[in-house]
């Protein structure tokens, strides 16, 4: 499952796991853009049944078995086989694999039952959750100027979107036979170092840190294991602005790096695919050059 599947990270991630076989639930808030996701893989994209159908305010983007939702793709700054999961009958890939594009927002409790409620239904269990769906909120305004409706719906998205998501994931995963399965957080660069004006996003990212330790530890009885991928300026639509010029910690604006948002999905592959025995606990990967060490 992939939430924030239909642009950004969640789209590649959700694009290198189905070109290894995976069959992917795509989870966010535009089924158009799912769909998307699922065609540029060469899948044929499914609607779930029942209330899942119709998801969100207005279609919903986020699921090998894996699963995607939510606002875009969260931090730019147990596998099953490549044989994809379990009920595949009637798939679209040429693999056999499938794509099920499940409208949601993560901020919605009953849109993420329905979610999950779906993939249980398409495919009876669930190997992985990259959790990924995230807004990086207003940019550039001052701490003291910021709202505190603009500070909740960061909040909403970013760390209760990953709670809601990572309850469910966790509980499904305790429940089906054989127990077990992964869950892939994604954190931040400014998980560890802050830029300037961003106290929403930071908060929620180190909160996010601390979500993935304790899913570690709880889920370390059930065969659930959890880990972080903290991105810094993968290029997608969300970091377009980093190329322009961004506020540094000295107060200058100055254009940063950016890297193939590609590498970040070969990454999340690599975390996904290891053995249920082993585990990345968090992985950096950023642009080679971007200010991140020495950063503020």
């Amino acid at each position: 499952m992939v939430t924030g599947a239909g642009s950004g990270i969640g789209r590649a991630v959700a694009l290198e796991l189905m070109g290894a076989g995976w069959s992917v639930a795509l989870a966010g808030r535009r089924v158009e853009s799912l769909a998307g996701t699922a065609r540029l893989a060469g899948r044929r994209p499914e609607r779930p049944h029942g209330p899942a159908a119709d998801g969100g305010p207005d279609g919903a983007d986020e699921a090998r078995a894996a699963d995607g939702t939510g606002a875009g793709a969260a931090g730019t700054d147990g596998a099953a086989g490549t044989d994809g999961a379990a009920g595949t009958d009637g798939a679209a890939g040429t693999d056999g694999a499938a794509a099920l594009c499940v409208p949601t927002d993560v901020t919605r409790p009953g849109d993420v039952a329905a979610l999950f409620a779906a993939v249980r239904d398409r495919f009876g269990g669930l190997d992985l959750l990259f959790n990924n769906a995230g807004t990086f909120g207003p940019g550039g305004v001052p701490l003291e100027e910021l709202s505190y409706d603009a500070w909740r719906q960061v909040v909403d998205t970013n760390l209760n979107g990953a709670f809601l998501c990572a309850q469910a994931a966790f509980r499904q995963m305790k429940e089906q036979r054989p127990q077990g399965g992964r869950i892939i957080n994604n954190g931040s660069v400014s998980a560890h170092v802050p830029r300037p004006r961003s106290i929403a996003y930071t908060a929620t990212k180190h909160a996010l840190t601390g979500l993935t330790k304790s899913l570690s530890l709880d889920g370390r009885p059930y065969r659930i294991a959890c880990g972080q991928i903290d991105i810094g300026n993968a290029a997608t639509e969300m970091t377009d602005r980093m190329q322009r010029g961004v506020l540094q910690a000295n107060g200058q604006v100055a254009a940063e790096p950016v890297m193939d948002v590609r590498d970040v999905a070969r990454t999340v592959l690599h975390m996904a695919e290891l053995p249920p025995e082993a585990n990345v606990q968090f992985a950096t990967v950023l642009a080679t050059a971007m200010p991140y060490v020495g950063r503020g």
